[in-house]
């Protein structure tokens, strides 16, 4: 087992005196989360207790060094991953930083989701644009990488920045903070699919359900990360609050991430814009059912992206040590799920997740067994009825903890 103090000597072993104190003061949450208590060790916990967050586990992964081409994933993984692993679209991929050129901003979402936009105009994800590059922490984050502009780095924009190819000089920049196209992909390609009702004339309330549901497919296809399927929005708010960056946390004193995301507490509070259902006329609460689907896939988004953090980890330093950390915990809390529902995809998720192991320089076993949970995400939250997850309703984030 690797203890607290274990931790914090690996920290001081690997950091600069500022990253040093980063690292003492991680280790005290270390402490505040192990001994925080929980009815279900390692696990969910009913609501009570659920403003605390999760739970760190117990156990470390030892993340020792192996030989890259190294393997030992079971023959019955190895298939499993290999069937599932085959996503053709958005659908079951990785999310990605939005490709420049295929963006479009948000003046041309507003034109139809004026509600959506004021909504999101009023959050920090909008704010980031005026607001990021001027604190005290990112300049100093930027000065230990030798960064010169937050705006136009790449590792710095990938989250915290949209940006645009100038049609006349064909140069990139941010044109906004955390966006709409940040969180639903680039919409160059899927926008005339996306508002496409059935002809001219045709309104959305005018839409038929079989067009609807051909309508969203195809926009999935060409990329939308559609809110029909819950998974992708999860993981499109995973890929930023899971930091893939090993220098920008070891060097740079970056934050790992925010290890205290839920999906539902923190998409459901001041940045939720559900106005699609009420053709605009109120933010709809989501149903209980959706709520249930939310839950869970936020829990395997969080798989998939410690994975693909973890994957990337070269020394047993604090990025490394608490990436895989993290998706030992997201493992855990799924089994947790598992033991209080009946769902054959959530027992094929963590069949691929035992099947691998949290060991540094492991990356193409780890990012395999994360491309195979992408896509089994991105089913569990197309084909579960809600229904059957009702076993898990005393574990959901009620109104009051959202954010």
């Amino acid at each position: 087992m690797v203890t607290t103090m274990d931790l914090q000597a690996n920290l001081s072993r690997n950091f600069q005196p500022s990253a040093v104190i980063a690292g003492m003061i991680m280790g005290m949450l270390l402490i505040t989360w192990a001994d925080s208590g929980t009815i279900e060790p390692l696990g969910i916990r009913p609501v009570p207790d659920a403003s605390r967050g999760h739970d760190l586990p117990e156990v470390t992964p030892t993340l020792e060094t192996v030989n890259p081409s190294e393997t030992d994933i079971p023959p019955s993984t190895q298939t499993l991953i290999g069937v599932a692993a085959q996503p053709t679209s958005s659908a079951g991929a990785a999310a990605a930083p939005v490709d420049p050129h295929s963006v479009i901003g948000s003046e041309t979402c507003v034109k139809c989701h004026e509600n959506e936009v004021k909504v999101w105009r009023s959050t920090p994800h909008h704010r980031t644009f005026d607001e990021l590059h001027r604190r005290p922490e990112a300049k100093e984050i930027a000065a230990r990488l030798g960064i010169r502009s937050i705006k136009h780095d790449g590792r710095c924009v990938n989250c915290h920045y949209t940006q645009q190819v100038d049609a006349g000089s064909g140069n990139v920049h941010a044109i906004e903070g955390v966006s709409c196209e940040s969180c639903h992909g680039a919409a160059k390609r899927y926008l005339d699919v996306h508002h496409d009702y059935g002809g001219e004339h045709v309104t959305r309330a005018m839409e038929s359900p079989q067009h609807r549901s051909d309508r969203l497919r195809r926009s999935i296809e060409l990329g939308m990360r559609n809110p029909v399927n819950v998974y992708l929005v999860a993981q499109s708010c995973l890929r930023c609050h899971t930091t893939a960056d090993e220098e920008l946390v070891n060097v740079g004193g970056h934050s790992t991430g925010s290890l205290e995301f839920e999906f539902v507490s923190w998409s459901q509070g001041t940045i939720r814009h559900n106005f699609v259902r009420t053709d605009g006329r109120q933010n709809d609460p989501s149903t209980l059912g959706r709520l249930r689907l939310m839950f869970v896939s936020g829990m395997i988004a969080e798989l998939e992206a410690g994975l693909r953090a973890t994957a990337i980890a070269t020394e047993k330093a604090k990025y490394g040590i608490t990436a895989a950390q993290r998706t030992d915990r997201a493992a855990k809390r799924l089994k947790s799920v598992s033991q209080k529902v009946s769902s054959p995809l959530l027992e094929d998720i963590l069949s691929v997740f035992s099947g691998v192991k949290l060991r540094l320089n492991n990356e193409a076993e780890l990012k395999r067994a994360a491309d195979a949970i992408a896509s089994l995400g991105y089913r569990f939250a197309s084909d579960t009825d809600p229904d059957s997850l009702a076993g898990i309703d005393a574990y959901i984030p009620p109104t009051d903890r959202w954010k």
